[in-house]
């Protein structure tokens, strides 16, 4: 059965790819990259693979990385349709953590709302098919979490709504389904999400109450009159999470999480580099955790850190300028994305807060990351040390160096896999 890496290995081996690095094929500065977003079934702004990989293809994005949470299943029908478009497909994944003893500080990390809350993602990974014994161990862990929490959640939802006459026979199945109708997938490749069973509420209650008795209805399931508009069915969405499924709310159930370093665990066990995504301005208030910069860094040292990755959208030029800089001046490779893990079907192609453009010296870092990425992903489906492992290996001096060595490693990946993939 073909392999999701299989296309890495016809690039060519690892002995010939370390030579044509070695000639001069330029800069990294030419990729145009996003590096984070969701497919369905997870709750994504893209209705199929396919809809994602061409939008991505028409906006003049090069390489293209998925950061699913928990089944990597899509990802076979994602390369196939990355290479038939000529993106080079990264592969990662998302993980959310929880630190008590930041939470019991009232330390909020990259999770505005929600404090000792943490979000990881792990890049490059390719050692998903099949899991090793600990990494099936970990993530059978988080799924079980997030299965029984929906479980309830759903069963608390159904119960306000028909308290107040609106019977929606929704149960996790019932959503389940939904989603398997939606977008053609396996029932066993959905990770329910709130938004998820936000959404499947939301359109019951569409169907069986008419647009003259929402707000009344809305008003007494809610206890308070919806934010929304009675039509708007994704701020009615939006509503039914902020009235009923948040912390104190009626149908809140309270997640159970991994720690940190079972996160990091696991994305080690899948052959990935584990990433910290830096919310900086993201934040109205910024996070404890990432304030001010200078500590912000000196714990991505601690924590060894060798990628950090932005969503740009959040971000004004400025603030993503200082940050992006400082953080690569520590040695520190950077990525972007966009996540795409609402309904908003924003650009694929990164920009800053209001679409402004991502100033040229942050891109060019990002483009180098992206290199540095490829190379790993290449590497490690040749059974060779990845980025990160390297990296943790090095002492501080010789981390500029594992950097460069990899940019030219990826740029020569990228360079031939669109000489054979380009339209």
């Amino acid at each position: 059965m073909a392999q999701v890496t299989d296309f890495l290995l016809e690039l060519g081996t690892y002995d010939a790819m370390c030579e044509l690095s070695r000639q001069d094929l330029g800069t990294s500065g030419s990729f145009v990259s996003n590096t984070h977003i969701h497919l369905p079934p997870n709750f994504s702004a893209f209705e199929t693979v396919q809809q994602a990989v061409d939008l991505a293809a028409g906006q003049g994005v090069q390489v293209l990385g998925v950061g699913n949470y928990y089944d990597f299943s899509i990802y076979q029908t994602f390369v196939e349709r990355a290479r038939q478009k000529g993106i080079f497909p990264l592969f990662g994944t998302e993980i959310i953590a929880l630190e008590t003893e930041m939470q019991q500080n009232g330390i909020r990390i990259n999770d505005p709302g929600n404090p000792g809350k943490y979000y990881i993602c792990g890049k490059g990974i390719t050692r998903f098919e099949p899991f090793s014994s600990r990494a099936a161990e970990l993530n059978s862990i988080i799924r079980k979490n997030d299965t029984l929490r929906m479980r309830e959640m759903a069963a608390k939802l159904d119960a306000i709504f028909a308290e107040h006459g609106v019977v929606t026979s929704l149960d996790e199945r019932a959503v389940i389904a939904r989603i398997v109708a939606r977008h053609g997938c396996k029932p066993e490749a959905v990770t329910l999400q709130e938004r998820h069973l936000a959404q499947a509420f939301q359109e019951v209650f569409f169907e069986k109450v008419p647009v003259d008795r929402r707000v009344s209805k809305l008003t007494d399931i809610f206890g308070t009159e919806p934010k929304a508009d009675v039509d708007d069915a994704v701020g009615i969405q939006g509503d039914i999470r902020s009235f009923l499924m948040k912390a104190g709310k009626a149908c809140f159930v309270p997640e159970t999480f991994v720690n940190l370093a079972q996160a990091k665990e696991l994305i080690i066990e899948l052959g990935g580099i584990p990433c910290y995504p830096v919310l900086a301005d993201g934040s109205k208030q910024r996070c404890e955790y990432e304030t001010p910069l200078e500590k912000l860094i000196q714990t991505l040292k601690d924590n060894n850190y060798a990628m950090v990755e932005f969503i740009p959208i959040r971000n004004q030029p400025d603030v993503l300028v200082e940050y992006v800089t400082a953080i690569r001046r520590a040695g520190i490779v950077v990525v972007a994305g966009t996540e795409h893990n609402t309904l908003d079907l924003l650009p694929i192609r990164p920009t800053c807060v209001n679409g402004q453009d991502i100033p040229k010296k942050v891109q060019d870092i990002f483009c180098e990351g992206v290199c540095v990425l490829a190379a790993h992903q290449f590497l490690s489906a040749h059974g060779k040390p990845g980025f990160e492992q390297l990296y943790n290996d090095s002492a501080a001096n010789n981390k500029e160096e594992l950097i460069g060595t990899f940019e030219k490693i990826g740029i020569a990946v990228l360079n031939k896999y669109f000489e054979i993939y380009k339209n």
